[in-house]
């Protein structure tokens, strides 16, 4: 029962070593997935942030684009990643737009679904005190939707390594998911469980750090 062979699940010693030896290349790995998830997530969360706010005042656009997006999202991002590297070449651009097109998705509905939880008679209330749109959208419409906004944001940054880590695997030669592709090659396995750890412990501190923003700035929840 404990005679595990090395080809499952090698001692956590050896991976530990196997790391050591190839700590440069890990740390420049580690450096550029994370500046593709970084830039990459945070074009995508403000590009859904604004489509799930258009989308909430403006039904025709909603009615118009969501649908499309919706389908988009159906397709798998393997099957569309080598056509993204031929448009933006095989360059740090091409990752970044994967990135950007897993993040984007999430964050919208959750945009789209907070903005329209809105208490409507709050909103009438307040439009009874006077209150012009903007004060409507700052004060009341925004802080309701943020926890909502939220849980896409941590989803779309998830979203956005798995995509960046995809992205290399079309092409390139620094990063987490280059390193994996190659220790697959070569049948590398404790290589390959360094790198399963490293882009989980890369996951983890993009959602902790997420997790603790909405801890200091979003503390409320929606009733």
């Amino acid at each position: 029962m404990f005679r595990i062979e090395p080809r499952y699940l090698p001692a956590l010693q050896v991976v530990f070593a196997d790391g050591v030896s190839v700590w440069r290349d890990l740390v420049a790995g580690f450096t550029r997935t994370l500046l593709e998830t970084l830039i990459g997530f945070l074009l995508g969360a403000a590009l859904g942030i604004a489509f799930g706010i258009t989308f909430a005042y403006v039904r025709t656009a909603e009615r118009a684009f969501f649908p499309i997006f919706v389908a988009l999202q159906t397709v798998p991002v393997i099957a569309f990643g080598a056509i993204v590297v031929i448009w933006f070449g095989n360059t740090i651009l091409s990752k970044i737009v994967i990135a950007l097109y897993l993040t984007f998705f999430p964050v919208a509905v959750n945009t789209l679904r907070g903005l329209q939880s809105v208490d409507p008679q709050r909103m009438a209330l307040m439009r009874s005190f006077g209150a012009s749109g903007a004060q409507l959208f700052f004060k009341l419409a925004l802080p309701t939707a943020l926890p909502t906004i939220m849980v896409g944001l941590k989803l779309g940054v998830s979203l956005g390594l798995a995509g960046a880590i995809v992205g290399e695997w079309f092409g390139d030669t620094v990063g987490l998911g280059v390193m994996l592709l190659q220790s697959l090659y070569f049948e590398q396995v404790p290589r390959m469980w360094v790198l399963i750890i490293a882009s989980g412990l890369l996951g983890t501190a993009l959602y902790g750090a997420l997790a603790l923003l909405e801890r200091r700035y979003v503390w409320w929840r929606p009733e």
